[in-house]
């Protein structure tokens, strides 16, 4: 009577440490991935929490100026237990935190602007500065208008022409002064003034009215 065939134990064993070692690298990459999403986010917190300190010094001094008593600006020890547990969750949450920390400091940038412009210091570069460049770059163009239906052609308002050469010029160095002034940078940031566009929308209107005058004069 033959025996059975004796079963090989090497393919089995190979085949279940193929496995496990599979599984293994699968753990790895994912603790890998892990490990590299909270480093992001903990260089994130701490960009954030940069970011939000600068802002909070400039306001603690600015309300010092109002007189605000510096005790008032100082955390009680409810909010700073309040604050404890809404970030003893992890990374994750002290960034969600530090993010809605920097919303309220926008808030009260926006409270304490001055001169009414806070809405208007938070749009974008081109639209708020043209409402400094554009009236600028149209007073001298309209007075320059005015003057010519108010005389017609002659020498008051060749005269005129001549004098307004340089107006663009100082409609521009006007308007980058005043953007800079009724629209301060926040910390750590510079105000864009949108320099090319600030010196055509002040050029244009000067050589639109100029051209339409000489035209006109041309034409009489």
């Amino acid at each position: 009577m033959s025996s059975a065939p004796a079963v090989d134990p090497v393919p089995g064993a190979w085949a279940e440490y193929l496995a496990a070692a599979r599984q293994l690298d699968g753990v790895r990459r994912d603790a890998a991935t892990a490990a590299g999403e909270q480093a992001r986010t903990v260089q994130a917190a701490r960009d954030e929490l940069a970011a939000v300190r600068t802002r909070l010094a400039a306001q603690q001094a600015q309300l010092r100026e109002l007189g605000v008593p510096p005790i008032s600006l100082v955390p009680t020890p409810p909010e700073l237990s309040e604050a404890t547990r809404s970030m003893s969750g992890g990374p994750g949450l002290v960034l969600t935190a530090l993010r809605q920390a920097r919303r309220w400091a926008q808030a009260v940038d926006d409270t304490l602007a001055a001169r009414g412009l806070s809405r208007v210091a938070h749009w974008s570069p081109r639209p708020r500065n043209l409402l400094v460049y554009g009236p600028l770059g149209l007073f001298v163009p309209l007075l320059l208008v005015a003057l010519h239906l108010a005389t017609g052609t002659g020498p008051v308002t060749i005269g005129a022409l001549v004098l307004a050469l340089p107006a663009p010029a100082v409609a521009f160095g006007v308007g980058w002064l005043a953007v800079g002034r009724l629209f301060p940078p926040q910390p750590g940031t510079r105000v864009d003034r949108t320099p090319r566009f600030g010196a055509l929308t002040c050029l244009i209107p000067a050589v639109v009215a100029t051209a339409g005058i000489v035209l006109s004069m041309l034409a009489a």
